[in-house]
């Protein structure tokens, strides 16, 4: 669906009324829906789906999965935390997982961002090279 920049702009404008303190504000994006599907403005349905886009790219901008061998002891999963907490800012949601198929080492993704230093990528770039 086509969204007309009019309605872009009110929604970037919607999006940034929701962040706070760097940190997306999910009681303020409950409201805002509400208001603007109460208040049916003019393409308030491009506005919205605009808007839910937004949010969906923040969320996803802030949720990191971090998947390893084996389980990870919880020192190394706090020092892992700290050090994705430095590199981009407090409230990263963060959850480890477990995928033997990795053979060691760990796969990191934050967003569209991925730190892959398992045996199993080490492994494909050999036989690449190859």
């Amino acid at each position: 669906m086509k969204v007309s920049k009019q309605a872009r702009r009110e929604a970037k404008e919607l999006f940034r009324t929701v962040i706070v303190n760097g940190v997306l504000d999910e009681n303020r994006v409950r409201q805002i829906v509400g208001k603007v599907a109460e208040a049916k403005p003019r393409g308030y349905f491009e506005i919205l789906s605009h808007f839910q886009r937004l949010v969906k790219l923040e969320v996803e901008r802030r949720t990191a999965r971090v998947e390893s061998a084996v389980v990870l002891s919880p020192e190394l999963q706090a020092d892992v935390k700290n050090k994705l907490s430095r590199l981009y800012g407090q409230g990263l949601n963060i959850s480890f997982a477990q995928n033997p198929a990795l053979l060691g080492g760990l796969r990191i993704k934050v967003g569209s961002d991925v730190y892959d230093g398992s045996v199993q990528a080490r492994l494909e770039s050999l036989v690449e090279s190859f």
